[in-house]
């Protein structure tokens, strides 16, 4: 359902949107597929979640321009590998524009997709693309789990005010 914004209504600057969406802590994960040739492509993503349970569904939001995302759209499916405590670098590299950037990295072939998985990881999960729709600069892509995993009882990474960070141990 869409209604129109009242003409009263103006949005936030950019400063605003990126504090106020910043003070989400939020997962770290690393999107990954296989593009044309069957290079693996991948990006840091945090905008991950899941959608339903029945069927399996997440949603996993790739900015318009993206070359994972355009290499996502050609294969039809990717693999979400949700990145353990410790890992920032990982995701400070595949948050660059790195050319490189499974050089070096610990990954495997997803046994459904192909889509490299990362041994680094509390869980991946292997996703068939349902749908993708255009909002604002980026595609929210629809993936329906075709495999999954939770590999390890490590805490996560996460993303809160433009800083990786682990979870405390008491937490």
């Amino acid at each position: 359902m869409t209604t129109p914004i009242d003409q009263q209504w103006t949005e936030v600057d950019q400063v605003t949107f990126k504090k106020t969406m910043g003070s989400l802590a939020a997962g770290v994960t690393i999107v990954t597929t296989r593009d044309r040739s069957g290079e693996p492509r991948g990006l840091t993503c945090s905008a991950v979640c899941s959608l339903s349970a029945t069927p399996p569904l997440l949603l996993a939001c790739l900015h318009e321009r993206s070359s994972t995302l355009a290499a996502i759209q050609h294969s039809g499916s990717f693999a979400v590998n949700i990145l353990a405590a410790g890992t920032a670098d990982i995701a400070r590299t595949f948050a660059s524009p790195v050319p490189e950037r499974f050089a070096g990295t610990n990954w495997y072939p997803g046994p459904r997709t192909d889509a490299p998985l990362f041994e680094d990881t509390v869980a991946w999960a292997e996703c068939a693309v349902v749908d993708a729709l255009p909002m604002g600069d980026h595609q929210m892509v629809v993936g329906r789990l075709v495999n999954g995993r939770a590999l390890s009882t490590q805490r996560p990474l996460v993303y809160w005010r433009a800083q990786f960070s682990d979870i405390p141990e008491n937490a």
